[in-house]
């Protein structure tokens, strides 16, 4: 089992590269199943929700190869539409390869997908919406089997949410589907219009992607590209979260600055100096931050409910009281609890989250409940007094590749244990003592129990 183990109270300083998007490399690498050629998917971030992508495509009948951030995909030979339960348990956005596989095989046979337990996220939309396409659904046995008999043809789509996976689906379905789609109240995610791009390198044609109305004309086929992944904007804003709680001073480069515009007017609330430049943004923390009144967590281009509990952890030593609204999942208060252990002052009651600022946080052993609760763990060990043990470590590896990494680069205390049944602690990685001034981050990622690399998943092939 692994752990991250944290001597807090160091402060952040330098500057950081983050890895590809998370969001636009799964959906990407769903994609190249329709494609009919290969694909090059450059600055994809080695996590174990890529990794599990990969294994879909793999179980397919693609060829998978990585080196390095790249991911090559040989769709040629594809002879697979069955995702099995095992797979599809992974992680929670396996069902955005629905639209790729029915595309592709004219079928397809695929259970509830997994991943973390944030609430509920039905995949109603996805249903409803491959059925406007044309598709044929019939549920046994807790599988659900998808015909096309007379092929995926356009048709006039209306979204009751701007969900993300759901437009996802529809734009990878629709681009090789007879005909015109039209998508109304589609999510505006700079996520879908990477995807976008992908796919009309690929040779689709799809217009208005990351607007409300995406139009997509349907195309007989597509063939293989090259794409780069834009940058992580939700791994980005939690860097920068953990920089502001530690008094720090870090820069970020090499992203998309407009990507976080929800995020930067919070922290400014909060106190903090941002310089924004190019494909920069840097950040220097005051001694002490303060409340930010409310924040709601929106669609896009909304504040975003994956920055949700990073903020939180930030504000818990924030002089005042601050309120947060989940607006977009029911469930996603569960690292509170944990919060309240470093003696953090939080109230959870539904959808709203009260926090009244402390003077400091202390140091304890946690669980990480999931994926971005759990990074929100790691910035209030950061920031607490004493040692503070993180387990539940393979949530946090589904969507930040190496993060003892990336913090260690900008000086903080922080590792990476294997612990094994013994109870004996051997370290994973070796890391530098000292604080690194604008120094770059190391990519290269610790292993966890989740992640697999190319032999692995070459010999784990269904």
């Amino acid at each position: 089992m692994e752990k991250i183990i944290i001597q807090g109270q160091k402060r952040l300083s330098g500057e950081i590269e983050v890895h590809g998007s998370k969001n636009s490399a799964l959906p990407i690498l769903a994609a190249t199943a329709l494609v009919n050629g290969v694909s090059e998917i450059h600055n994809c971030p080695r996590l174990s929700d890529v990794d599990a992508a990969i294994n879909i495509l793999t179980h397919l009948g693609c060829k998978v190869t990585r080196e390095g951030h790249t991911v090559t995909v040989d769709s040629t030979g594809m002879n697979g539409c069955e995702i099995p339960d095992d797979l599809m348990r992974e992680m929670r956005s396996s069902v955005v390869f629905l639209g790729a596989i029915l595309g592709r095989a004219g079928e397809a046979k695929l259970s509830t997908p997994g991943g973390c337990e944030i609430g509920l996220r039905p995949i109603d939309l996805h249903i409803s919406a491959m059925e406007q396409l044309g598709a044929q659904l019939t549920e046994d046995a807790g599988k659900l089997m998808f015909q096309v008999p007379q092929g995926l043809c356009g048709a006039r789509i209306t979204l009751t949410f701007p969900s993300v996976g759901a437009t996802e689906n529809i734009i990878i379905a629709a681009a090789t589907a007879k005909g015109r789609t039209v998508l109304t109240n589609a999510a505006r995610e700079p996520e879908i219009s990477d995807l976008a791009d992908f796919l009309n390198a690929c040779g689709a044609r799809i217009h208005g992607a990351g607007d409300s109305t995406v139009v997509i004309d349907g195309v007989e086929a597509l063939h293989g590209t090259g794409h780069t992944v834009i940058p992580d904007r939700i791994a980005a804003s939690t860097y920068l979260l953990a920089g502001a709680m530690t008094q720090g001073k870090i820069c970020v480069k090499d992203i998309i600055p407009a990507h976080l515009g929800a995020l930067l007017p919070v922290m400014k609330e909060a106190g903090c100096d941002l310089t924004v430049s190019g494909r920069w943004i840097c950040m220097s923390a005051p001694p002490r931050l303060r409340r930010v009144k409310m924040t709601r967590t929106m669609p896009y281009p909304g504040f975003p409910t994956d920055v949700q509990a990073p903020l939180s952890a930030m504000l818990t030593i924030a002089d005042g009281t601050s309120v947060i609204v989940e607006n977009i999942f029911e469930s996603r208060y569960k690292h509170a609890g944990e919060l309240v252990r470093f003696g953090a002052k939080i109230s959870v009651e539904g959808r709203t989250e009260v926090i009244e600022g402390v003077p400091y946080l202390t140091g304890v052993h946690t669980v990480a409940p999931d994926l971005r609760g759990g990074f929100a763990l790691i910035l209030a060990g950061l920031a607490a007094h004493g040692e503070t043990t993180v387990c539940g470590v393979e949530h946090i590896d589904r969507g930040y590749e190496a993060p003892e990494c990336v913090l260690q680069a900008l000086g903080a205390d922080i590792k990476r244990i294997q612990e094994d049944g013994t109870g004996e602690k051997k370290s994973t990685k070796e890391f530098a003592a000292e604080p690194t001034q604008n120094s770059s981050a190391a990519v290269e990622p610790a292993r966890s129990t989740a992640q697999t690399d190319e032999s692995d998943t070459a010999d784990r092939a269904k």
